[in-house]
């Protein structure tokens, strides 16, 4: 365990490197941090973090960079998230409340989250599995074709188009619509199939092929489309670092085009309250070595619906960083709970 006093040098050290990406001196620690000690006793403190792991000293005569280590314990050690300010608060509320339909949320999310941290922005749709039926529309186009829109809790619509095997009037239609809502109005995504499962048989004998389309149409509507679970957004960001990464940035973009392994990283934020940081190997994606994770879930009422979050050099602002993902995560629950 480490005193106080070395900890004190550690933040300081973390500070200074995150904002200059120079390696750090005992002299300018005591001048800049003002930390009441004499160089030579920064210089004992570094040498003891140094034995520790979590300093390193990367060319002889050099001051010192954080490791992995250092930035794990620098991020567990954090007493307080720098707070947003008033008008960024507003500007985040004021820019995701604008927001139309689900598909602009997201859209919206991504493009702030990168303008607020200036790092790569990862938003995950939410997942079905995590979703209520809000409501079924059915909507009589012909005597022989029908428009299905099923609408969950968090904002996403499924539309499609149903080709009937027999006619049904606009009574028939208005009937089966009522049943479906009847049956599934409120219940999870993971239950409508069972919910669902005998509906046709419910039904007169002349609308049952006609109900039984339309069933097979809301369980197609609900199967998860993987391809579009998740946006990423602000690549470009990564540009802004290329010190910070050993060879090539190449690794990491093609690394954040898998969808998987983004699912994966942002799948470990499982409470709206939380900020989760994974640092260097703790992303256990090699191409993602050199970066850090940071990711909150989303959600209202304590349930998480999906995550977000930011990816960037481990060189970044976690404070700042941190924040920005656990406020615009908190308001996006609240637009879709609102919604």
């Amino acid at each position: 365990m480490l005193d106080e006093r070395k900890l004190e040098v550690l933040r300081a050290i973390v500070e200074d490197f995150v904002s200059t990406n120079e390696p750090v001196g005992s002299k300018a620690l005591v001048e800049r941090h003002h930390l009441k000690v004499s160089p030579a006793t920064v210089r004992n403190d570094m040498a003891a973090l140094e034995d520790e792991g979590y300093i390193v000293q990367p060319h002889t005569s050099a001051g010192r960079i954080p490791t992995e280590k250092g930035y794990r314990l620098f991020v567990d050690r954090l007493s307080t998230i720098k707070p947003l300010s008033a008008a960024e608060r507003r500007a985040i509320e004021s820019f995701l409340s604008g927001a139309v339909d689900l598909d602009d949320i997201v859209s919206r999310t991504v493009r702030l989250l990168a303008q607020l941290t200036r790092q790569v922005a990862v938003v995950q749709y939410p997942t079905l599995d995590r979703s209520a039926i809000r409501h079924i529309e059915l909507i009589r186009l012909s005597a022989t074709r029908v428009l299905l829109v099923v609408i969950t809790d968090t904002g996403r619509v499924e539309q499609r188009q149903v080709d009937l095997p027999a006619e049904v009037d606009e009574d028939g239609v208005a009937a089966i619509r009522t049943r479906l809502n009847a049956t599934t109005s409120g219940k999870r995504v993971v239950d409508v199939p069972d919910l669902l499962a005998d509906f046709a048989e419910g039904e007169p004998f002349e609308r049952r092929a006609a109900a039984a389309a339309v069933v097979s149409s809301v369980l197609d509507a609900l199967v998860e489309h993987r391809d579009e679970r998740v946006v990423v957004g602000g690549a470009a960001n990564l540009a802004r670092f290329p010190t910070d990464f050993p060879e090539t940035v190449r690794p990491v973009l093609e690394a954040l085009e898998e969808q998987v392994v983004l699912i994966r990283l942002l799948g470990e934020a499982t409470r709206p309250s939380q900020v989760l940081v994974r640092i260097g190997e703790e992303t256990v994606h090699e191409a993602l070595r050199p970066t850090a994770v940071v990711s909150s879930a989303y959600g209202s009422k304590g349930r998480p619906l999906a995550s977000l979050g930011v990816v960037g050099p481990m060189r970044m602002d976690y404070p700042t960083t941190m924040a920005a993902v656990g406020a615009v995560a908190a308001y996006v629950g609240r637009i879709l709970a609102e919604n």
